[in-house]
């Protein structure tokens, strides 16, 4: 039995031996002909953990035979780098591996600006997060690739565990074990498409299976224990988390029933119940709006249910929320007239207030000419109540339309009443 991690030693050393990411490393890539023809550009590589950032920095540098150093943001400082860069005296050429480089701060990497610039240090910067908020611009601007790794397939996946399965040198090919292929293929879609946890996975499964004549036998039961929540990841902070709220708003403005709860569940198994609402909250208002006005009420009611069951029951009011967002009417026309009045005013697009408008309760309010308010309450109309015409906005803005609304739902009887009311207004003016 080996002292170190199956998944340690697995590592590829080429980039023949990479499991999957074939549209950023596979032979018909410009990055794979680059490094093939000896030229390494400075990178970043972007991706969940197990998808590969550290293998694909060590085939890299076992591709080209290049000087390697493995740092770590996280543990590394300012005199690890300076080591690096000393090194290239010696070599003339280093290829600096940087995991988690998001972690470094704005000092630490802006000191290896000049040495990623002339070349002497080749910078494979590897993070959980989009580089695009985490990473310096500078250090981005010096890095001709920015590669976005993702989960691997199960076939991918399945094919690195039969390599593990065979492989007498690094692998467990010298241990007898008996085990199908239906057994592995669980075991790579329990891995959610994460290598390391799948190598992982694999070695603890084999080492806890019971063992007969010298060789372990694989069980079912074995193997969906070890699996547990392997679907489950996410920094409540990070980039992933954010990504799976926005998909879970996402699919439920798209009416897509099974891919908001699926993306629910995920939230939910990440325990996050405050952002889930809140999330949920904002799609009320900001996608069903005036559609259906009672979808808001209905939300906060599940969100304050939630709240008092907490975790795991929480989940029955917000399924049940999800589902009637999904197939309820859908409009944004509110918020969306609401941003341009806002995006009005930035601008300096204002004017001032009618003096009928301005408050008139105070002695001295008429000599400023505070007067000439209508009350509409005075002058009913119909079944909608009171309603007269006079101007309400600055007279350099009369005419201007913030709201559209949208025949959907509810709206269709608001549009009517909004509609009627501008005919009035015009039948006034003429």
């Amino acid at each position: 039995m080996y002292g170190e991690p199956l998944a340690y030693r697995m590592r590829p050393q080429t980039l023949e031996e990479i499991a999957g990411q074939k549209d950023i490393i596979g032979s018909h890539t410009s990055l794979y002909k680059m490094i093939k023809n000896g030229f390494v550009p400075s990178m970043l590589l972007y991706g969940e953990p197990g998808t590969g950032k550290t293998s694909l920095a060590h085939a890299i540098a076992g591709t080209t035979k290049l000087p390697f150093i493995s740092l770590n943001a996280t543990t590394s400082g300012k005199k690890d780098v300076e080591a690096a860069v000393e090194e290239t005296r010696l070599t003339g050429k280093v290829l600096l591996f940087l995991d988690e480089i998001h972690r470094f701060n704005k000092a630490q990497q802006d000191y290896l600006l000049p040495h990623v610039e002339s070349g002497s240090i080749i910078l494979i910067g590897a993070t959980t997060e989009n580089p695009f908020h985490d990473v310096n611009p500078a250090i981005r601007s010096r890095c001709g690739q920015i590669k976005q790794l993702t989960r691997l397939e199960e076939d991918d996946i399945a094919q690195l565990l039969n390599r593990a399965l065979k492989d007498e040198k690094k692998g467990l090919g010298k241990t007898s074990v008996s085990i199908t292929e239906n057994q592995i293929q669980k075991i790579a879609g329990g891995s959610n498409g994460d290598a390391r946890k799948a190598l992982t996975m694999l070695e603890s499964i084999v080492y806890a299976s019971p063992k007969t004549e010298g060789s372990f036998f694989i069980e079912d039961s074995v193997i969906e224990d070890m699996i547990g929540k392997a679907g489950v990841y996410g920094d409540k902070k990070g980039s992933h988390f954010y990504n799976l709220l926005s998909s879970f708003q996402k699919s439920i403005r798209g009416s897509d029933v099974d891919a908001a709860l699926y993306y629910l569940a995920h939230l939910l198994e990440n325990g996050d119940l405050t952002a889930v609402n809140r999330r949920l909250l904002v799609i009320a208002y900001e996608d069903i709006g005036l559609a259906n006005p009672a979808a808001g009420t209905h939300v906060l009611s599940a969100v304050e249910a939630s709240e008092r069951l907490g975790l795991p029951e929480a989940r029955i009011p917000l399924a049940a929320a999800v589902v009637e967002l999904c197939l309820s009417s859908k409009s944004n026309s509110a918020y969306k007239a609401l941003d341009q009045a806002i995006s009005d005013i930035r601008s300096g697009k204002t004017g001032e207030i009618p003096k009928h408008l301005r408050d008139g309760h105070y002695s001295g309010a008429a000599a400023l000419g505070h007067t000439g308010y209508l009350y509409p309450h005075d002058y009913p109309i119909g079944t909608f109540g009171g309603w007269v015409h006079q101007e309400y906005l600055p007279s350099k803005l009369e005419g201007t339309r913030y709201y559209h609304p949208i025949e959907a739902g509810e709206e269709k009887r608001l549009s009517a009443i909004y509609k009627k009311l501008e005919q009035f207004k015009t039948n006034s003016t003429n």
